[in-house]
């Protein structure tokens, strides 16, 4: 599937650029044709290195991503909440996730943005 580039002289980041659509705009040169599903194609070729396709890609990437150190399986343990039975209990919980919402909140007063706008002003 080939396609025509049509130069645009407002889009040319550069002077070689811009030199370049003017001269396929003026027709001094051909437009190239881009076959986007070849450079595709080729694209793909590329993207696997010959040592990939052999058997050493394999023993390599497991030799670069091996871990230096030997690493200990983790252990299991289990905890289990003793249930008391007791409501007293969860509503000393519920208190507690409450408070610890709030610690974080502070109140911002007109002065304090005030303050807080006037220390970030450049100093003339």
């Amino acid at each position: 599937m080939s396609e025509e580039i049509k130069p645009n002289l407002i889009e040319a980041p550069t002077h070689d650029a811009q030199l370049a659509a003017e001269n396929i705009a003026s027709g001094e040169e051909k437009a190239p044709k881009v076959d986007f599903d070849a450079d595709y194609a080729a694209a793909q070729e590329f993207s696997i290195s010959d040592v990939d396709r052999t058997g050493e890609g394999d023993a390599a990437a497991e030799a670069a991503t091996a871990p230096q150190q030997e690493i200990s399986a983790p252990e299991e343990t289990r905890t289990e909440a003793q249930s008391t039975g007791n409501p007293d209990d969860y509503v000393e919980l519920a208190k507690e996730i409450g408070a610890s919402r709030e610690d974080a909140v502070t109140n911002v007063s007109d002065d304090l943005v005030k303050q807080a706008l006037e220390k970030g002003q450049a100093k003339k």
